[in-house]
């Protein structure tokens, strides 16, 4: 299974979200870096483990400020074989290009920002979906949640468990599963290492996580235990 560590920017620094309340997310505060710019979080979560793949949801970008594309181009620069999946909330595919020139980046297409399926076509078979949802309540169009157009990659995010402790969506997840998605990624609620083994045994493809790694209840070594790292 793929642990890949979140990280979320506002107001161009990395933030601690929680329960997808995002006017209330403050720039983190975490023993793995000295200060919530990009990079040095980024370093700090490297630090932890070797990981082939970081989330990054540029709060900027969805919520309609200035994006934060040239840091992530750093970041992608600074680590050249690590993919990076950004959400940025696109809602155009002539803003496809610019992304794409970037190595190793594989953008997300959230429901929440999406009116159609355009998008999600355009970007092909480097596109990850990801099916946002806000409590019980699926965010974005409901031709999206027909898996006859899912990609290979597909992210159940469950935004009112994000930073929470609450736990994985086990439920959720094992619909998305049911309903024909080919590797599913979790979003929310990871704890530590026994919700891992769970996700593992349900055969869920990957993990986003941010909260466990930077508390240290998930550690560098049961990543590599779990995990592809």
């Amino acid at each position: 299974m793929r642990v890949i560590p979140v990280l979320d920017l506002k107001h161009g620094l990395v933030v601690r979200a929680r329960a997808g309340d995002r006017a209330a997310y403050a720039p983190i505060v975490t023993p793995l870096s000295p200060t919530s710019e990009l990079l040095d979080v980024a370093a700090g979560l490297m630090s932890v483990a070797r990981f082939d793949a970081l989330y990054i949801a540029d709060l900027d970008a969805i919520e309609g400020r200035r994006g934060n594309l040239a840091a992530i181009a750093a970041l992608a620069k600074r680590w050249p074989d690590v993919e990076i999946w950004l959400d940025d909330g696109l809602r155009e595919a002539s803003g496809l290009a610019e992304r794409l020139a970037i190595p190793g980046l594989r953008p997300v297409i959230g429901t929440e920002s999406q009116e159609d399926a355009a998008v999600l076509r355009a970007v092909g078979a480097r596109g990850v979906l990801s099916l946002d949802f806000k409590g019980e309540t699926y965010a974005g169009p409901p031709t999206l949640l027909d898996p006859a157009c899912w990609p290979e990659d597909v992210i159940v995010m469950t935004l009112g468990r994000v930073g929470t402790g609450g736990g994985p969506d086990l439920n959720r997840l094992r619909d998305i599963q049911g309903a024909g998605a080919r590797r599913v990624f979790a979003a929310g609620g990871v704890r530590g290492p026994a919700d891992l083994e769970t996700l593992k045994a349900m055969g869920v493809a990957g993990a986003l996580v941010a909260t466990a790694l930077h508390a240290g209840t998930l550690t560098g070594d049961d990543v590599r235990r779990l995990g592809d790292c």
